[in-house]
């Protein structure tokens, strides 16, 4: 690893090219927004020779955040790769967003990769969406490495951060997280601040020293080596721990001097099984450098400690239509299996994915089968077509490098494929494949839209599509109820990049509106209503009596017609009239506008004329009878209530539900939902919680979850019925 010694720089200008899955190796970046992820992939490209000054490829542009939203909002909001070479290996660094909205983009990028770093800032710490993705991690036994940045803050102190890691991601076992090198501080400055210059490796106890801008290894100095003792100590017992020789502790134990490369081998093979987990350190550059402070020591425990995509099990795989097939093996001899990680739109190119293979080999212009996951609840187009593949590319920043092929375990860029989409699986097309998907996070913030001029709706529905394609966290809705077109997202930030990439990529302005829950009327007692349409105006008139009784029915019973005319006072023909007019009417509401539910209307007796009377009249008349019914009673405003999951930390289960309490909420109850997790089962009215996504993730610090589904429609109290009455427009 880092204590192996010397640099292995890789080539710039160039792709990264691989030709076995054993010279791969993919690793995701995973950290909070400001963690320093980006910029600390910006370093290993410097240090690999990737680009030629921090963050800059040869012609110009950076390697990530090249997004013009990303340099407007300062922030990543999209996963980005950038390959590079290390010791005769290529490795797909996997820049993932830190900022919760983003999640989907973080959830493909560790589909996508045999490893994880996690980035924690020394000023920020571990918050807790950081640790509940390590969770994830180590549920499915993903290798994961720990390093720390911004040591050059005021007051940063890695020590104190290493104890924090190990307390945030040991679990039960704190010394399965531990440094592998120790910082080297230079003189204090002005502000009592002593900068990092370097590294003491803890099993080499050498001195990597960056203070000149090149990495030179020396010897320890004599007042060094009492700092490392017990961090090397206890490193040695952490890795013998974990050693497979069951002899080697007893050995340890008994003074036994253990080789070095036996405890390097022992740690590389525990790191890659995901047992033990490596805290290293990273800090600027000096000024020109040509490397920075600790990248060295990531790329090498990259290549040295991370599996290859040899080492782990691919997604499982059926037929399209569901049968069961074996798990693809990772030879690049073997039939084609691949996955759409992400989808964008290239102005220029069109359609871009970016495809992990896991066995075969994608060639360009090859026939390869498209299978989709059919989500055409989130607005997908479900599709299972054969396409042909066009150029392949490997993405570096703005730049695309163009790629004779891509073996089993490599990630390239694939154009022109039309139809797939994020989450598709490409496979050969005599023998159709479909992977399982990945777990995304259900979209719940609502953005109601409309087409700003008659231009912008011509455009829209492709844009939104588009927008859907590259996204699956977000979801299309048509709502059948309130006929807007919303689109559901994962928070405030995703629902910006959202509207802007319709903007300024689609070229599709669109308007924000108020959403809209779906109210209904009901009858609050039983009442009656007499309908008289007649008009005499010359010629053929109109002639149409009804008379009604309305009796309130339990919740979910709809609609109910009776009819009990007696004597053929309404002639047979015209009953059909009657009740098409009295739902005709309940469809559009009684008192404030929305739909009629839950009622009995009986049609007890009328008057019919023998030339005037039409179906069109007694129609009419229907609706009028229902008017009046509804005139002298009590309408009841009826709200669509929501089931709620809700999945907190422990300590947060007092707030979340006071503030469900705040929303007109009930609670129905709470359940351990794994360690230190409570789940909280509640009723809430949705008028109430169409920010809630924003509100629990303030409320929880981010930490927090939510599911939810629709219970049922119950009257709303009279105070918020008055208001909207006075308002209908503001809610339907």
């Amino acid at each position: 690893m880092g204590d192996k010694a010397s640099a292995h720089p890789g080539a710039a200008g160039r792709a990264a090219t691989a030709d076995h899955p054993s010279s791969v190796r993919n690793v995701v970046l995973v950290g909070h927004s400001g963690s320093g992820k980006t910029t600390l992939v910006e370093a290993l490209a410097l240090t690999a020779g990737a680009v030629n000054r921090a963050g800059r490829v040869e012609d110009g542009g950076t390697v990530s955040d090249y997004d013009e939203i990303e340099h407007r909002q300062q922030r990543s909001v999209q996963l980005s790769l950038v390959p590079v070479e290390w010791a005769g290996c290529k490795i797909n660094i996997l820049d993932t967003p830190g900022y919760a909205d983003f999640v989907g983009e973080l959830r493909a990028g560790l589909r996508a990769a045999d490893a994880a770093l996690f980035v924690v800032s020394a000023s920020d710490g571990v918050d807790g969406a950081t640790r509940m993705v390590w969770e994830e991690c180590a549920a499915v036994g993903m290798p994961r490495a720990i390093v720390i940045t911004h040591l050059e803050a005021a007051r940063a102190d890695f020590s104190e951060m290493t104890r924090v890691c190990a307390e945030a991601f040991g679990g039960d076992d704190p010394d399965a997280v531990l440094p592998l090198y120790l910082p080297l501080h230079g003189p204090a400055g002005p502000d009592g601040h002593a900068p990092v210059t370097g590294l003491i490796g803890l099993l080499t106890q050498r001195v990597f020293d960056y203070a000149s801008g090149e990495r030179k290894e020396a010897e320890p100095g004599p007042e060094q080596l009492p700092l490392v003792e017990e961090a090397r100590n206890r490193l040695i017992e952490g890795i013998i721990a974990e050693s497979e020789d069951e002899t080697l502790m007893d050995r340890y134990l008994g003074g036994a001097e253990i080789d070095l490369k036996t405890l390097i081998d022992d740690l590389e093979r525990a790191v890659a099984r995901g047992t033990f987990h490596p805290v290293l350190a990273a800090a600027p550059a000096a000024e020109g450098a040509r490397q920075g402070i600790g990248t060295v020591e990531l790329l090498e425990l990259i290549i040295g400690g991370f599996p290859t995509p040899l080492e782990r099990a691919a997604p499982d795989v059926t037929t399209p239509q569901g049968g069961a097939r074996p798990a693809p093996v990772c030879a690049p001899e073997g039939p084609l299996v691949a996955e759409v990680i992400k989808t964008s739109s290239d102005p220029y190119v069109g359609r871009v994915s970016l495809v992990r293979v896991f066995s075969g080999t994608l060639r360009p212009d090859e026939t390869v089968h498209v299978s989709g996951h059919g989500m055409t609840d989130r607005g997908h187009e479900d599709h299972d077509v054969d396409e042909r593949v066009g150029a392949l590319s490997s993405p570096f920043g703005k730049q695309q490098r163009t790629l004779t092929h891509c073996v089993a375990g490599d990630i390239a860029c694939v154009a022109k494929l039309v139809r797939a989409e994020t989450g598709d699986t490409l496979s050969g097309k005599d023998d159709p494949l479909l992977m399982a998907p990945w777990d995304m996070p259900d979209p719940l913030l609502p953005l109601a839209i409309e087409a700003h001029s008659k231009a912008d709706e011509d455009k829209l529905s492709q844009g939104l599509s588009r927008l859907v394609a590259e996204d699956p966290t977000m979801r299309l809705e048509q709502n059948p109820h309130t006929h807007q077109l919303v689109l559901w997202c994962l928070g405030e930030a995703h629902k910006d990049v959202a509207l802007e990439r319709l903007r300024s990529r689609y070229g599709v302005q669109v308007d924000v509106v108020a959403h809209k829950v779906s109210l209904r009327e009901t009858f609050g007692d039983t009442a009656t209503g007499r309908g008289r349409h007649v008009k005499q105006s010359g010629g053929h008139g109109q002639y149409a009596i009804c008379e009604i009784e309305v009796q309130p029915l339990p919740p979910g019973s709809g609609i109910e017609f009776v009819d009990k005319v007696v004597g053929g006072s309404v002639p047979r023909q015209f009953i059909p009239s009657v009740e098409k007019g009295v739902r005709a009417q309940a469809a559009k509401g009684v008192a404030a506008g929305y739909p009629l539910v839950d009622v009995r209307i009986t049609l007890l007796d009328g008057k019919a004329h023998s030339v005037d009377s039409s179906d069109a009249a007694f129609q009419t008349a229907g609706a009028l009878a229902l008017r009046e019914a509804a005139a002298d009673v009590r309408i009841h405003l009826l709200e669509p209530v929501a089931e709620l999951q809700v999945l907190v930390p422990d300590d947060y289960v007092g707030p979340v539900m006071s503030d469900l309490s705040g929303r007109r909420g009930r609670v129905v109850g709470t359940e351990q939902a794994g360690p230190g997790r409570t789940l909280v089962r509640a009723e809430v009215p949705e008028i109430e919680i169409g920010r809630y996504a924003v509100d629990l993730r303030s409320v929880s610090h981010g930490t927090g979850r939510f599911d939810r589904a629709y219970a049922r429609h119950e009257p709303m109290p009279p105070q918020l019925a008055d208001k909207i009455r006075e308002t209908p427009e503001k809610t339907a």
